[in-house]
């Protein structure tokens, strides 16, 4: 059956690849992106001291960073620039004319909270008028017996209630894709449209069924990703996490979706998908070779927007985070243990990004996953070259310039809070919330650029992350011993080269780099 057979009656789509053309918000987007970019460049170049073979690399290696904090600075200004749509109004009587199969994914992850919220949920689907058009289905791929049984005690009251189906799998095939694959082979009869969460997703029944009705009434929508908030933190960590997120995410959001457009992308989870649509990208390409360059993509999710979009579906991007949350990592380790997984992941993407018949929006997508990761070991490697003198910048305005660049998306996020700001009270609240927020980041950001380093050379050397669960190891080393040597070595190489210069620079990577004991246990209080 053809792809335009599967689409609701009476509906058309174009089907395959579609011709492209630029929008006004795209082309907006890479000029400033490329404003950005050249405005950083020109004035490190008119800041060097002297020209040698070490300045002309570190000036290659400026560019592909300003491309990245450009990229960041050009979103978050489109999203100051758009107004925010008005929310999707669903008529009171409104009924799904077809059915959707809300899929949650788990392994391994604690089951208890997942069955409370299983269950309210299964009572707002039925205030909603959605309990005969929605079947939530559990897809587990827990492999652990002690696990298994608290999965399999937790949900069987909702299993025996019939307010979930139930499977787990004893092959785990493909981890999620191929999790998903499955069900789409074995139980998706009958079922339209597919919402997929992880197990700490949460979605309110209300946000579900504006996401049912806009799917509905648009056939050519092939994907539709909801803006997805932060639930509440355990440690200082969660909470900074959940804070970054309400001040910077709407604008944010509402830029990505912008200059995104019809070829939006996908994170996951957290989204409704036509079944007949995500059929094209279920079946995703197996990458020769050994891992971690070779086999199943592990970011996934990228690569299914792509490839749904190739067949002309439209895959949009609704940066709304009401209604639409999931929870975070509440350690740094576990922070860099899922960050090294989406590095190995979107590093892949190099072999996927030449691809013929994507979207150049959709290459977008990926070449800026990739650059996200890259920019980490140049901007690294740009403070070696400084510390050891090998590079000398005169002044302090090219710092004030990266840096400028760097606070644009936060102060967009300000002035957008400040303006809906009523009283004085409010006003000195948020600039509260937007000082906390830009000194944690600060403090934390060296000791993400360290790991994220770390993550891009063990890949380059060929060391596999995979979907691995982490080992014990047989030497227990403290967790903070990378970043107190990386920020010694700094800042010993600054003080061999003797040049002063260089300390504007270095200090404020240095010092949060050496503090890390410190900083670590304050950030984890809690979790």
């Amino acid at each position: 059956m053809s792809l335009a057979e599967t689409i609701l009656p009476g509906s058309r789509i174009r089907t395959g690849a579609i011709p492209w053309r630029c929008s006004g918000w795209l082309a907006v987007f890479i000029a400033l992106t490329t404003l950005g970019t050249a405005a950083v460049v020109a004035v490190v170049a008119a800041a060097v001291e002297e020209w040698s073979p070490a300045t002309g690399l570190a000036l290659a290696l400026v560019t592909p960073g300003a491309l990245w904090v450009s990229g960041g600075a050009a979103t978050a200004i489109l999203g100051c620039l758009r107004k925010p749509p008005p929310p999707p109004a669903v008529p009171d009587d409104w009924r799904p004319k077809q059915r959707t199969a809300i899929l949650v994914l788990l392994c391994g992850e604690a089951a208890d909270p997942l069955s409370s919220y299983l269950a309210g949920l299964r009572r707002q689907l039925a205030a909603q008028g959605l309990a005969e058009a929605t079947t939530v289905f559990v897809l587990s791929d827990t492999h652990e017996a002690v696990r298994i049984a608290d999965e399999e005690a937790a949900l069987a009251p909702l299993i025996a209630a019939g307010t979930v189906v139930y499977r787990r799998r004893s092959e785990r095939t493909g981890h999620k894709p191929g999790n998903i694959a499955e069900w789409l082979a074995a139980r998706s009869d009958g079922f339209t449209y597919m919402l997929v969460l992880d197990a700490d997703s949460r979605m309110s029944a209300g946000r579900i069924r504006a996401l049912m009705h806009r799917i509905e009434t648009e056939p050519g929508l092939g994907l539709l990703q909801a803006g997805i908030a932060r639930v509440r933190g355990r440690s200082l960590f969660g909470r900074h996490q959940r804070l970054s997120g309400r001040l910077l995410s709407p604008h944010f959001g509402r830029g990505l979706a912008a200059w995104s457009g019809k070829a939006g992308n996908y994170w996951g989870h957290n989204a409704i998908m036509r079944i007949a649509a995500f059929r094209s990208a279920a079946a995703l390409p197996i990458l020769s070779g050994p891992r971690p360059f070779g086999g199943t993509p592990l970011s996934h999710d990228f690569v299914e927007a792509a490839w749904i979009r190739r067949e002309g579906w439209v895959v949009a991007l609704d940066p709304d985070t009401r209604g639409s949350a999931e929870d975070g990592p509440q350690t740094l380790a576990d922070f860099h243990r899922r960050d090294r997984r989406w590095c190995q992941g979107n590093l892949q993407h190099l072999r996927l990004i030449g691809e013929p018949g994507l979207d150049p929006v959709s290459r977008l997508h990926l070449a800026l996953g990739i650059i996200g990761y890259l920019a980490a070991p140049v901007w690294l490697a740009l403070m070696i070259l400084v510390a050891s003198d090998a590079v000398a910048i005169q002044g302090v305005l090219p710092l004030l310039a990266i840096a400028t660049i760097l606070m644009l998306p936060k102060l967009c996020a300000l002035g957008h809070w400040l303006l809906r700001a009523r009283t004085r009270r409010r006003q000195r609240l948020i600039l509260r919330a937007g000082l906390h927020e830009l000194a944690v980041s600060t403090l934390v950001a060296p000791l993400v650029m360290l790991r994220q380093s770390g993550a891009v050379l063990s890949v380059l050397a060929g060391r596999d992350c995979g979907w691995k669960r982490e080992r014990p190891r047989a030497l227990a080393l403290p967790p903070w011993l990378p970043e107190v040597a990386s920020g010694t070595g700094l800042l010993a190489l600054g003080a061999a080269a003797g040049s002063a210069s260089s300390l504007p620079w270095l200090l404020p990577v240095a010092l949060p780099l050496l503090g890390a004991p410190l900083l670590q246990r304050w950030l984890e209080r809690g979790a």
